[in-house]
C-alpha cells in the first residue's frame, strides 16, 4: 500500500483581474454600503458614516482584495509613510476597530472583517463597482409606542388622533370663551341701559323739589 501524499503547497493567489478594480467606477456596493469614491463618502442606507481618513483607507484596502488576506504589513504601507515612527501594531488595531465599530462588525461573530491570526485581516462580503449612482434606499423606522397608541383604532370604529384631540379640545375653549365674554358685555350693556332709564326720573323729581320748595 503506497503512502498517502499530502500536498504542502498553498492555493494559488488570485489574479489581478480577480481583483475589484477600484478605479473603474465611482460607486463601490457591499451589503447595505455605499461609497462614493468622488466624494469619499461611506452611507449605510442613505445614512452617511463619520469615517477618519486612515479608517477609509482601511476599507477601500480591504475592499481591493476580498476574500484574501490584506497583511498587516501592507496596511502600514498604506497609512504611514516610510519615515513615520508610531506603534504600528497598535495604531492598525486601532483603525482596524474604528472601522468594525462605523460598519456594526464584531470581531467575535465578524460579518464583514475576519481578523487571520497574525497575518491580518480578510474582507468576507464581494463589492460591486459601478458608475451609476445607486438609488438612496432608507431604513424604515418601527412606528413608536405614542404613535401607535395615537392610530390605535377606537371602540366605535373611529380613528382619533392625539392631534385631533387637542384641536378639539382647543375648539370648546374658544367657545368657551366667547359665550364667557358675551355674557359679561350682555350683563354691562343692561347695567347701562338700566342707568339710562333711570336718569329722567331723577332729572324730574328734581325739578318738581325744586318747585315745591319755591
Amino acid at each position: 500500500m503506497s503512502p498517502e501524499v499530502i500536498s504542502m503547497r498553498e492555493p494559488d493567489e488570485p489574479t489581478t483581474s480577480e481583483r475589484i478594480l477600484l478605479a473603474s467606477g465611482r460607486y463601490v456596493l457591499f451589503g447595505p454600503f455605499r461609497i462614493d469614491q468622488q466624494r469619499q463618502e461611506v452611507t449605510r442606507n442613505g445614512a452617511r458614516l463619520k469615517l477618519q481618513g486612515k479608517v477609509y483607507q482601511v476599507l477601500l484596502t480591504l475592499l481591493e482584495k476580498p476574500g484574501e488576506v490584506v497583511t498587516r504589513e501592507e496596511l502600514r504601507i498604506r497609512l504611514w509613510p516610510a519615515d513615520t515612527h508610531v506603534n504600528y501594531d497598535a495604531n492598525v488595531n486601532t483603525t482596524v476597530n474604528k472601522l468594525r465599530q462605523a460598519l456594526g462588525d464584531s470581531s467575535d461573530k465578524p460579518l464583514y472583517i475576519e481578523t487571520i491570526p497574525r497575518r491580518g485581516y480578510c474582507l468576507l462580503v464581494q463589492a460591486e463597482v459601478t458608475d451609476k449612482s445607486p438609488l438612496p434606499h432608507f431604513a424604515q423606522s418601527e412606528p413608536s409606542a405614542d404613535s401607535a397608541q395615537e392610530s390605535a383604532p377606537t371602540p366605535g370604529g373611529l380613528v382619533f388622533s392625539r392631534s385631533d384631540v387637542w384641536v378639539a379640545l382647543g375648539v370648546i375653549g374658544l367657545i368657551l370663551a366667547g359665550m364667557l365674554l358675551g355674557a359679561g358685555i350682555t350683563r354691562l350693556w343692561i347695567s347701562h341701559a338700566a342707568a339710562v332709564a333711570q336718569y329722567p326720573s331723577i332729572i324730574m323729581s328734581s325739578r318738581a323739589s325744586a318747585t315745591t320748595f319755591f
